[in-house]
């Protein structure tokens, strides 16, 4: 049996309905199940039961032997949530549970991380495991994620002793884990998700509403208005890399999960426009001040790994593929994927 923990949210079921298209159909998908908003992405879907995800921790102690792979996708991930108690409860000690019983039982592991970890990008964007420690994160979600990545790979470098341990775990002995610094994934079943969608989500509401966008003005003397840049990633993309890793099983590591290619604001915003059949209708607004002092201008995954360590070789879609996908076959009547 597969496991998909945040499965009625974004990227969780849209990896549902990629193991579905795969011939997967032995599915246990775990989530909260409270919103019918999130509710309506599993429509369509196929899977063994539900379970909510205070239970799960001990039904996977109980039920390991039933288990082929764990992909821990649901954390929270609202970046203006200032608890660090919440992020400590749902992000770090969820994870550190499941993580110790997957290890212990040998099952193989696929989390979540975050491209959040990196801050400002001071010490650049590579998932070296070395560069991993020092990393300084903006806010109480991208700490939770950084936390435990620290937390894992100690746990790799010096394994504790568990109880009923088949064998020990660390990468060189072949364990079956990867994380994935996700970065700005946008696409189909995100609509739930207000603020902290993907900001071509709320481009396109943009100009529905009032025919143009309206940009962040840069604050910067090194870039042009508009020309901030971040590294846009297709949620399609990103469930075929977890697919790959079900399939494949590369070597255990944190990888990027990126395209490797930075976009900028104004050309995701264009391609937008053009999405939608109309003329760009661009202007600028200065970037709030409570904000301006840690707006990242730019965002770039070196993507290497995966490609060199890992050998995923497909093509990415570019921001336009990706965007042409997603408004016209989507978000134009918010169809869930």
């Amino acid at each position: 049996m597969i496991i998909v923990t945040g499965a009625a949210g974004f990227i969780g079921s849209c990896l549902v309905r990629r193991l579905n298209q795969a011939g997967y159909r032995e599915i246990l998908v775990v989530d909260e199940f409270s919103r019918p908003d999130k509710l309506r992405n599993l429509e369509g879907k196929t899977f063994r039961d539900k379970l909510h995800r205070d239970s799960f921790p001990a039904w996977l102690e109980k039920n390991y032997r039933d288990v082929e792979v764990v992909f821990h996708i649901g954390t929270r991930t609202d970046t203006t949530e200032l608890s660090v108690e919440i992020f400590n409860q749902l992000n770090l000690d969820y994870s550190k549970a499941l993580w110790n019983t997957c290890s212990d039982r040998q099952i193989p592991f696929f989390y979540a991380s975050s491209a959040a970890t990196y801050g400002l990008g001071e010490q650049g964007y590579s998932d070296d495991h070395t560069t991993i420690p020092g990393l300084r994160p903006l806010n109480p979600y991208g700490q939770s994620k950084q936390d435990f990545d620290v937390w894992l790979l100690r746990q790799l470098a010096a394994p504790p002793a568990m109880a009923g341990a088949v064998a020990p775990p660390p990468a060189e002995a072949g364990f079956p884990w990867a994380g994935f610094k996700f970065f700005n994934v946008y696409g189909p079943n995100e609509y739930h998700k207000g603020r902290m969608a993907s900001v071509i989500f709320h481009t396109a509401r943009q100009i529905k509403a009032t025919g143009g966008m309206k940009l962040f003005r840069s604050h910067r003397s090194d870039f042009k208005d508009g020309e901030q840049s971040r590294d846009f990633i297709y949620v399609k993309d990103v469930v075929d890399v977890l697919l790959f890793f079900l399939e494949k099983r590369p070597p255990g590591a944190i990888y990027n999960l990126g395209t490797g290619n930075a976009r900028t604001f104004l050309d995701l915003a264009t391609a937008t426009f053009r999405a939608l059949g109309k003329e760009p209708n661009i202007s600028f607004i200065d970037t709030p001040a409570d904000i301006r002092d840690t707006y990242q201008y730019y965002t770039q995954a070196d993507m290497s790994k995966l490609r060199a360590l890992a050998g995923y070789s497909a093509p990415f879609y570019s921001l336009e593929e990706g965007i042409d996908d997603y408004v016209q076959g989507y978000l134009h009547d918010e169809r869930i994927w």
